[in-house]
């Protein structure tokens, strides 16, 4: 009975000191963790990187072929490649804005007819605005505007031979009119001013204050786009006279071999502006269009220039679409000379020139990348 109360006794100051000693186990096991944790290096997370570049690229080529073989109703062979590019490179940081946009269109055919390549699209445009915000929908800005083409453009009357044969190549290339050229003419002009953006796809920009050139290297394109005769020497003038008293197409040739009467460029001051909407209306189609419109305050500045641009991209599948573009211009310092009245106006006459085109051909847009 001894034995057994000794025993008892035992059992019972074990049980009474296994909590304790588990205790002291757990603790032990808690500051040495603890320590592991404060001496385990530390991860830092870090801040996503601010996206200050936005990038796209919009690439459209269109080509159309047809040819005819013993086709009773007469048509001739002809080929048509043309391509456009848009690219934006945009900035964003804080109040700081700066965008960018190239236009290029170009284009040529060759038809059976004239065995030529002719030039059917050329157009380069690039603008570029630096802004600094004032509200959410007004900026403070600069914008620079360079308006080009890249090669010589023509007119092509037909040409006639003594043996009354069909016209070659080279007679077709002799017979050819020139009516522009690289920087013939090439406006440019920077304007300070206020951006409006009331929507996404909505930017007003007008620049009261905006200064310029435009531009004619070709001194036999210098009349057509209004550029104003230099001061003469008295040899040149007596030479200025005989040429005016004789046609137009000697006058030039005679300017040309003196060296020209005609200042290569004209420079001007006056008011812009610029709209640019796109619209993109679902997945398939998108409507966008720049209007330009300048005034010049040296001259006639109730004339006023105006540029208008309309596109439509109907995305028929996942590459191709139907494409159709006008363009519209208005310069009262540019003179068109058309045939059927050159005996009354045989410098030309200021006129609207307008341009649309249809076509269906492959379309690709590369996606946005920021820095």
């Amino acid at each position: 009975m001894k034995t057994l109360k000794i025993l008892i006794a035992m059992a019972a100051a074990a049980a009474v000191s296994l909590p304790s000693f588990a205790q002291e186990d757990a603790q032990k096991a808690a500051e040495e963790a603890a320590k592991a944790i404060a001496s385990a290096p530390q991860v830092e997370v870090q801040a996503p990187k601010p996206i200050y570049w936005t990038r796209t690229l919009t690439t459209n080529v269109n080509f159309i072929q047809t040819g005819y073989n013993n086709w009773a109703k007469g048509g001739y062979n002809n080929v048509v490649l043309k391509a456009y590019l848009d690219g934006n490179a945009n900035y964003a940081k804080d109040k700081m804005i700066w965008k960018n946009r190239l236009q290029i269109d170009y284009g040529f055919l060759y038809s059976e007819d004239k065995p030529i390549i002719q030039k059917n699209t050329d157009r380069l445009l690039f603008e570029s605005t630096a802004g600094y915000k004032a509200t959410q929908t007004l900026s403070y800005s600069a914008k620079f505007t360079f308006q080009n083409q890249f090669t010589n453009g023509f007119t092509y009357p037909t040409p006639t031979n003594i043996a009354g044969e069909e016209p070659t190549k080279r007679e077709w290339q002799d017979a050819r009119l020139l009516k522009s050229g690289f920087l013939s003419p090439a406006i440019v002009n920077l304007g300070l001013g206020i951006d409006w953006v009331p929507t996404k796809w909505l930017t007003v920009n007008f620049a009261p204050l905006t200064g310029g050139f435009t531009i004619v290297s070709r001194e036999a394109l210098r009349p057509t786009y209004g550029m104003k005769l230099r001061k003469l020497t008295d040899s040149e003038m007596a030479a200025y006279e005989e040429a005016a008293a004789a046609t137009y197409e000697n006058y030039v040739v005679k300017g040309e071999a003196i060296g020209g009467y005609f200042r290569p460029g004209r420079f001007e001051f006056g008011a812009q502006l610029t709209l640019d909407a796109k619209m993109q209306v679902n997945d398939n189609f998108t409507a966008s269009t720049h209007l330009l419109m300048f005034s010049d305050y040296l001259r006639k500045p109730q004339n006023v220039r105006v540029n208008w641009d309309n596109r439509l991209f109907w995305k028929v599948a996942k590459y191709f679409s139907l494409n159709f573009t006008t363009n519209l211009i208005y310069d009262d310092t540019v003179r068109i000379v058309q045939e059927k009245d050159k005996d009354l106006y045989p410098d030309g006459r200021r006129r609207v020139q307008f341009m649309e085109n249809f076509s269906f051909g492959f379309l690709y847009t590369f996606a946005s990348k920021p820095n």
